[in-house]
Formats: C-alpha cells, structure tokens, sequence
C-alpha cells in the first residue's frame, strides 16, 4: 500500500503487475496513517469498478482482520480522530517514551494490546484515543460485530507443512536482504523516521535497533525470521477461527498446478 516500501513488504513488480493489473499497490504516501476501516471502504470502492466492468476481482491478503472486516461488513467505531488529543499524546511519548501508554492500554484493554506492537505508536494512541472518547475499548467493539457478508465471495486458505513453510521464510527473507533491504529501510529510516505507520511492519521495525547500534546485523535477520514465522501462524490460526467458510488446500511448493485445478473445481461446485 505504502509508496518505498517495496522489498521489505515483498511488493509486486512491475512485470508481474505488467500481466494482470493490480490495484491499491502504492496507494498511500509513508507519512499517511490508514485503517482496517480505510481499507474496507477502498476496496469495496475498487470491487465495484472491476464488476461494473464484468471483471472478477480476486482479493489477496495478508493480516486477517483487514480481510475479514472488508468481506464481512464490518461497522468500525464513528469515533472521530481528535488531532488535539493524538498531538498531546506525542508530544508526551517525546518526553516519556511509548511505555507509560502502551502499558495503560495493557491495563484497560489487554486483547488490544496484544495485537498491537508497543512501537507502533499511532496504533497504540488510537486505541486509547477511542477508549478515552467513547467509554468503550476496541476490543469490545470489535466483539460486538453483527458480521453479515459483503459479497458472494468464494475464500481460498493455502496451507503447507509448517516445515517447509517455516523453511521457505527464512529463505524468503535472506532473498530480501540480497535484493537490498538494509538499503531500502535505512533510506526511509533517513527520510521518515521510525514513527510512521509502514516501518512498524515487519522486515523494518528489526532494523531500527540496528541503525541504532543496538544489536548486529545477524540478529536483525533472526528477528524478521522468527517475528514472520510467528505472524505467519496468528494469520493461520485467525482465518480458522474466525473467518467463516474458507476453502482449505494444501500446497505443494514443487507443483502448484493441481492446487489450481482443484480450486477451479470447488468454486464451480460453490
């Protein structure tokens, strides 16, 4: 989504992008704050474009939540953002540091605060932001979803042994830093800072401490592996247990064709 973050976040390339047309790719500059309750809102924008044009949009994701909230017409807190109250809440975090605030939200609100990092600080302030303003934690908003289907959509999980997943991301990442990933991030470390929404993600957020002196190169490496594995799993164990209806296939990385056929099948039986 976010313009210059291209290797970490595995961006599609311009070949690819050359053969089938994709859309919400560089979307948004790196300094612009974006929301589940954004994307939905993009996409179902974006969906209706491609069908009143007789095109079968294929949504591909990535964080579950985002995914779920679009497909599944979510009705996100009519909070508005308060540009008084998340300036303050900077300018305190300047002087006292995320902590105080990530662990109040601990406190009033602990399924939040573990899905948020503590260095995503624009989450963090957000989520305070709507418990401050409203009387209610996202948590509990978020449960009382009344989830009724946007579309009639047809929801495919590929699945393989954790294994060779597991195997396959730790290449993944050494690719990436072959590609030039230090070089990407510590230029938009350079030119952002760490506080902007898109160096939270993974494959940056590691690299922080590095510039830092914190800790070596290897041991950023082994953070994204291990923090990629991890986000990996929590998207597997959420599209099981909270998305409704999702086709379950199992990969062969060597041969992917008889996964397509397969699929091909089940969505003309549905």
């Amino acid at each position: 989504m976010f313009k210059g973050f291209d290797i970490g976040s595995a961006k599609v390339t311009d070949e690819e992008k050359d053969e089938i047309q994709h859309h919400l790719i560089d979307h948004l500059d790196p300094e612009e704050d974006y929301s589940a309750a954004e994307f939905k809102t993009d996409l179902n924008k974006t969906v209706t474009n491609l069908n009143s044009s007789q095109k079968l949009p294929v949504v591909v994701g990535g964080t579950g939540f985002y995914i779920h909230s679009a497909l599944f017409n979510f009705q996100f807190s009519d909070i508005k953002r308060d540009s008084e109250y998340v300036e303050q809440a900077l300018k305190e975090i300047e002087i006292k540091g995320i902590d105080p605030f990530y662990n109040r939200l601990r406190q009033v609100d602990p399924k939040q605060a573990e899905k948020i990092h503590p260095h995503n600080i624009r989450r963090v302030i957000r989520a305070l932001e709507v418990y401050d303003l409203s009387g209610k934690t996202m948590s509990e908003i978020e449960d009382q979803q009344i989830v009724t289907p946007t579309y009639r959509s047809f929801i495919i999980g590929l699945n393989m042994e954790r294994e060779i997943l597991y195997r396959r991301i730790n290449k993944r990442v050494d690719l990436m830093v072959e590609q030039g990933l230090i070089e990407e991030v510590r230029e938009l470390y350079e030119t952002y800072g760490p506080n902007v929404q898109p160096m939270q993600g993974i494959g940056y957020k590691e690299w922080i401490p590095y510039f830092n002196g914190v800790y070596d190169q290897s041991r950023a490496i082994e953070l994204i592996k291990r923090n990629t594995r991890r986000f990996a799993k929590r998207q597997l164990t959420y599209y099981r247990n909270k998305i409704p209806n999702v086709n379950w296939f199992n990969i062969n990385p060597d041969n992917y064709w008889p996964i397509f056929e397969n699929i091909s099948k089940s969505r003309r039986k549905d």
